[in-house]
C-alpha cells in the first residue's frame, strides 16, 4: 500500500514566529485529518525550532527543522505513533526508513515549502522531505528511477541523530518526554561506519587556484563589475572564511568598518563565525591591493574606517550584504570559466577539481597553503577559528599519516 504525499509542516524561522493556522489553510487541514495528537505534536516541533531560531544559527534552525519535520512525518503517516511514545527500536526503525525512503517522499532540489498566493501560504507540490543530490554539473536529466538510488551520506547520518537527539533533549525538558531514546539507539545503528580513512582536503591545487585567479583578475581588468567576483574570491582562500561569514545573516551584516587596524599598523577582520563566535582573522598586505581596488569600484576612500556604515560585500541590487546564494553563486560563475579554459589548455585530469569544487573549497586551499609555506599551526588554527590545534591538525596536516605514507612509500612489488 502507497504511504501518503508528505506535506511541509514548517515555514521559515521569520514566518514560524508570526505563524497563523489561518493563513496555512492545507497545513491545517492535514493537521485536523489526523490524529488527536497531531496538532500536540505540531506544536513542540514548533516550540522547539522557535528555541533554536533564537538561540542557534539559521544554518542549525534550517537543518534542525529538516530532520524534525521527516521525523514527525513519519510518526504521523508511518509509524502512526507519537515520539513520546517511542523507544530505541522505533528509532532504528525510523533510521531504515530514512535510508530508503519511498520515491515520491524523495525530491531533486531544494525547493520553498510554500509560496503566498491570494492571501495564503500553499504548499508547494515540487518539495519533498529528502533530497537526492545529484553529481554536480551533471548532464544528466533527474529522473523517477535515479530516486531509488539514494542512500543518505555518514555526514547526513550523524545530522539526523544530532537533530533528534536535540529535540528529544527538549521535550524532556518541557516533561513532554521522559526519556531519549534518539541518544540510545545512536549506538545501535547498523549504518555507522568507523571511519579509519586517511582524510582528503577537499582543495584546490596551486595550479587550479591560478587559473581560478586569472581568471577573475583577468575579467575585472576587462569589466569593472567583476571587481566583486575578484574580491570574494581572494577573501575567501586568504582569510579562510566560509562563505556564511561573508554573507548577511538575520543578527550580523559583515560591515566594511569589520576591516581594522591596530597600533602595529597591522589589519584584521572581525568575523561572526559558526558557534555564533566572533573571532579576528590576520589581514596580510597583499590582500589589501584587493580590498582598496574593490572600495575603488565602490566609490569608497581606500581604507575602511571604524564607523563605516556599508557592508563588505553588496547587493547587486537594493540595500544591504548578499546573501550566501548570491555569494555562491558568484564563485561558481568564476569556476566554471576556470575550468573550460584549463580543460582546453591542461586536459580533462588537471581540470577536474575545478568542476567539482564549491566555495568551501578556497577556504581549504588558502589553510593548506598556509600549511605548505610553514605556517605556526597555533596561529593558523587561530585564523580559521579551530577550538583547537588538534582539529587544524586533523584536517591539514595529518601528522601521523603523512609519517604513515613516507614509511610505506618504497616498499617493493617484487
Amino acid at each position: 500500500m502507497k504511504l501518503p504525499d508528505p506535506i511541509p509542516l514548517f515555514p521559515t524561522y521569520a514566518e514560524l514566529k508570526e505563524f497563523d493556522a489561518r493563513q496555512y489553510p492545507e497545513l491545517k487541514s492535514f493537521l485536523d485529518s489526523g490524529e488527536q495528537w497531531w496538532p500536540k505534536l505540531w506544536h513542540w516541533g514548533e516550540e522547539f525550532l522557535l528555541y533554536i531560531g533564537r538561540n542557534k544559527s539559521e544554518h542549525t534552525f534550517t537543518r534542525f527543522r529538516n530532520e524534525v519535520e521527516r521525523f514527525l512525518l513519519w510518526s504521523f503517516l508511518v509509524k502512526k505513533a507519537p515520539v513520546d511514545q517511542l523507544r530505541k527500536a522505533d528509532i532504528l526503525e525510523y533510521i531504515d526508513f530514512g535510508w530508503q525512503p519511498p520515491t515520491h517522499w524523495i525530491c531533486f532540489a531544494n525547493y520553498e515549502k510554500f509560496y503566498f498566493h491570494n492571501g495564503v501560504f500553499k504548499v508547494n507540490a515540487e518539495w519533498a522531505p529528502y533530497k537526492l543530490k545529484l553529481p554536480k554539473n551533471s548532464s544528466e536529466q533527474p529522473t523517477e528511477k535515479q530516486k531509488a538510488k539514494y542512500k543518505p551520506s555518514q555526514q547526513t547520518l550523524s545530522a539526523t541523530f544530532t537533530a533528534l537527539i536535540a529535540f528529544y533533549k527538549y521535550l524532556m525538558n518541557e516533561e513532554y518526554a521522559f526519556g531519549n531514546p534518539a541518544q540510545i539507539a545512536k549506538t545501535d545503528c547498523r549504518y555507522f561506519i568507523k571511519d579509519a580513512q586517511v582524510k582528503e582536503i577537499r582543495r584546490l591545487t596551486q595550479e587550479q587556484w591560478q587559473y581560478v585567479f586569472d581568471v577573475s583578475l583577468k575579467l575585472a581588468n576587462q569589466n569593472p563589475i567583476y571587481e566583486r567576483s575578484l574580491f570574494v574570491i581572494c577573501a575567501l582562500k586568504t582569510l579562510f572564511l566560509r562563505i556564511s561569514e561573508l554573507s548577511e545573516r538575520t543578527h550580523w551584516v559583515p560591515m566594511m568598518s569589520h576591516f581594522w587596524q591596530d597600533a602595529d599598523n597591522n589589519w584584521w577582520l572581525k568575523i561572526f563565525g559558526k558557534g555564533r563566535k566572533l573571532r579576528d582573522v590576520t589581514v596580510p598586505e597583499d590582500f589589501i591591493e584587493y580590498l582598496k581596488r574593490y572600495r575603488k569600484y565602490r566609490g569608497l576612500p581606500s581604507l575602511p574606517t571604524h564607523n563605516e556604515q556599508e557592508p563588505i560585500v553588496e547587493k547587486i541590487r537594493g540595500q544591504g550584504g548578499m546573501t550566501s546564494r548570491q555569494l555562491i553563486r558568484i564563485v561558481q560563475q568564476i569556476f566554471d570559466q576556470a575550468y573550460e579554459i584549463m580543460l582546453a589548455e591542461k586536459g580533462a585530469d588537471e581540470a577536474r577539481k575545478l568542476k567539482e569544487a564549491s566555495t568551501h573549497w578556497l577556504r581549504h586551499t588558502g589553510a593548506s597553503m598556509e600549511v605548505e609555506r610553514g605556517r605556526s599551526l597555533k596561529d593558523l588554527s587561530e585564523d580559521l577559528g579551530h577550538a583547537s590545534m588538534a582539529t587544524t591538525d586533523t584536517i591539514y596536516i595529518q601528522t601521523e599519516n603523512r609519517i604513515r605514507a613516507k614509511s610505506g612509500k618504497n616498499r617493493s612489488v617484487h
